[in-house]
């Protein structure tokens, strides 16, 4: 098969588009899909560069994300039929833990992520658990079903399950354009919140507001810290979704109202920002942390795309074999949305 492959870390010359081996069955519960699509995650730019620490086997298939057509299933494996057009959940724990054994093996401490442990979807086929197949939600294309497992589960985790988003609530969303932020402003936007988005390019606040956005800050120009007290005359926003770090946390904090909630699943401009503690304490604030969520709250996504009849935002479109330029894309921020790689190109 064609996959795109790293041989060691590096940068974007890195990738090569040849061919590697078809993945086997290799246990009775598992299955095989034939992807029609794959889309590109910040997470795959840093295992590129080997900076993910997780001592992946090399030669090595990037890719958390995918979608396509199941061509085998192994021997136990009854809800899922050889033609089934799928979307791919990532991950998948040990089976045995705690954390396993209560549907939140995301925490597990032997969690298998497909692209950063496994081989992943940047890939003709892939092969990964059965239950971890979903149908797809009507009215997606294959594009559009491999753009939002990762992000849109991820963003599901921080606001609907950890910050008990409430329409009507006030709601902060730093870099708009990225995979999160923009999953993040539609689905606080189909909640019925008020959005506040930042950037550094007037063309991507612009486009925010044809989503949903109320209100845009290029914080090139200006403390979005500042404004966002100006703009909610002086309250704060009571969520506030952070995925940057860097120096946009401690003013992030200073955004929040009191009883407000930071959310946060990444880190692109620094993991160690300073930060007044008294401010989290004075203010009665909560910082969550997270990174994917549980299959259960998969299965709630899903429920949720298909009734609000949500796409994720899709940037572009390349052949797998020019998965390079979408990761120098993703590299420079050019992107709005999701970028996807399209296997029959």
């Amino acid at each position: 098969m064609k996959a795109i492959r790293i041989h060691e870390h590096g940068g974007v010359e890195k990738l090569c588009y040849e061919e590697a081996p078809e993945p086997k069955l290799m246990a009775p519960t598992d299955v095989i899909v034939k992807l029609k699509a794959a889309a590109l995650n910040h997470s795959d730019l840093c295992i590129r560069r080997g900076l993910k620490g997780t001592g992946v086997t090399l030669p090595h298939i990037l890719g958390s994300d995918g979608a396509g057509i199941v061509t085998q299933v192994g021997e136990l494996v009854s809800h899922i039929r050889e033609g089934d057009a799928v979307c791919l959940y990532p991950a998948n724990g040990c089976g045995r833990c705690g954390f396993c054994r209560t549907d939140r093996e995301l925490m597990c401490i032997q969690l298998r992520v497909l692209g950063e442990h496994e081989n992943g979807t940047y890939a003709e086929y892939v092969r990964l658990p059965a239950r971890n197949c979903f149908p797809i939600p009507a009215g997606l294309s294959f594009d559009e079903a491999a753009a939002f497992p990762l992000v849109y589960i991820a963003v599901w985790r921080m606001l609907v399950t950890n910050a008990e988003l409430k329409p009507g609530e006030h709601v902060l969303i730093l870099g708009i354009g990225g995979g999160v932020a923009t999953a993040a402003l539609q689905v606080a936007a189909q909640m019925g919140t008020h959005i506040i988005v930042t950037s550094s390019s007037d063309d991507k606040l612009a486009t925010a507001k044809t989503l949903g956005a109320d209100y845009g800050i290029n914080y090139r120009n200006t403390d979005f810290s500042t404004e966002v007290r100006r703009v909610t005359g002086k309250r704060g926003v009571d969520v506030a979704v952070n995925c940057i770090g860097g120096d946009s946390w401690a003013r992030s904090l200073a955004c929040l109202a009191k009883g407000g909630r930071l959310v946060s699943c990444g880190a692109v401009a620094g993991p160690s920002p300073q930060t007044d503690i008294r401010r989290i304490f004075w203010n009665h604030l909560r910082v969550f942390g997270s990174t994917l969520g549980t299959r259960g709250e998969f299965k709630q996504l899903l429920n949720f795309m298909e009734r609000s009849q949500i796409k994720p935002v899709i940037d572009q479109v390349l052949p797998l074999k020019e998965a390079s330029i979408g990761h120098r894309s993703l590299e420079e921020g050019k992107q709005f949305g999701k970028i996807v790689l399209r296997m029959d190109e």
